[in-house]
């Protein structure tokens, strides 16, 4: 199973993987720039090569899902490929473009982004232009070893994803466009579904949530799965990510619609949500399953820092659905070193 979380690049984006390393993780999500800069600066060559020896190293440039490498790139916030404006278009296209260079550069073989919004226009209007775009982004970065992810979103206002007849239309319509299916899939997130509407909260509603998902779009196209908890009730549109087993996906109280309070935990609750569905489908066993939940909140632990001690806390309560223990190598030399916690970049909701 591939289990692990999105981890800063500060000073390098090295680190992340050897983060993740010591995190026990066996995938990683990354952002390849800032992401909240239209522009940045070219990959450093040294850096890149220290990146690929690193993969190699971890085992992890070739040992993903249908032989692919197993770390996940997350595009800009910035992109929005269904815009109506053709300049903020034309920048999503040229950032895009960057992005997915990036990607094949660092032998990243996944890289999610949001669809995007239609707002000036209509949903049909939204997903000819991400159609569009795609023609001309295939086009340039042709032979790219990259598969874009269309994730699914929480369905606020006019952004595209909420429901699968968004997703499946969308990924038909980019490989018309294209004629390239093996470079368009999915990432889905159980915060995201939840808020949208599709009820993640038990097991049994969860199972049915992905076989829908099945029949409509493939699960055999689903390459990501984000797993956080939804601050937000099902249907609520809200995309406010939590830890697990604390928000309404696998913390409520089962048929009373009530999330539990704010670090409440039952872990057999947990055992009875979508989060067991998804960690029990053999499709989802198969590929790089991401952490997204808060990384600060209050006062770091005396024992580690603030970020790893709660990334450690959720990994361990998703293996514990699979009976399986975290395993953490340890800490070398350098690690054992205290050092101040770099600021990671937030992520906006």
């Amino acid at each position: 199973m591939l289990l692990g979380s999105h981890l800063s690049i500060a000073g390098s984006m090295v680190n992340a993987l050897r983060e993740a390393e010591s995190f026990g993780m066996s995938t990683v999500q990354v952002f390849t720039k800032n992401q909240q800069q239209w522009k940045a600066n070219p990959l450093d060559p040294a850096m890149v090569k220290e990146w690929h020896a690193e993969l190699k190293r971890l085992g992890w440039d070739k040992s993903g899902p249908d032989g692919n490498g197993r770390v996940v790139s997350h595009a800009s916030y910035l992109i929005n490929l269904a815009s109506v404006n053709d300049e903020l278009f034309a920048k999503s296209v040229d950032l895009m473009t960057d992005e997915i260079e990036r990607c094949a550069t660092l032998n990243i073989p996944f890289l999610v982004h949001h669809p995007g919004a239609t707002v000036g226009w209509t949903l049909e209007d939204g997903l000819r232009r991400i159609a569009i775009a795609y023609k001309e982004l295939f086009k340039r970065t042709k032979g790219a070893k990259v598969i874009s992810l269309l994730e699914g979103t929480a369905g606020a206002g006019s952004h595209i994803g909420g429901p699968f007849e968004h997703l499946r239309d969308l990924r038909a319509q980019i490989i018309e466009s294209t004629g390239e299916p093996g470079r368009i899939g999915f990432c889905l997130d159980t915060c995201h579904l939840h808020a949208a509407g599709h009820d993640m909260s038990t097991r049994a509603s969860a199972s049915e949530v992905l076989a829908r998902f099945d029949q409509m779009c493939g699960l055999s196209n689903l390459w990501c799965f984000h797993l956080n908890d939804s601050k937000g009730a099902c249907g609520s549109h809200l995309d406010r990510h939590l830890h697990i087993g604390e928000g309404f996906v696998g913390a409520r109280s089962i048929g009373e619609g009530k999330a539990a309070k704010p670090g409440a935990f039952s872990a057999k609750v947990l055992s009875e949500s979508g989060f067991a569905a998804v960690m029990s489908t053999p499709r989802c066993q198969q590929i790089p399953l991401i952490l997204e939940t808060p990384k600060e909140e209050g006062k770091a632990g005396a024992a580690l820092p603030i970020s790893k001690r709660l990334d450690t806390m959720n990994l361990r309560r998703l293996l514990a659905l699979t009976g399986e223990e975290l395993v953490q190598p340890p800490p070398t030399k350098a690690q054992k070193q205290p050092k101040a916690s770099p600021k990671r970049p937030s992520k906006a909701r």
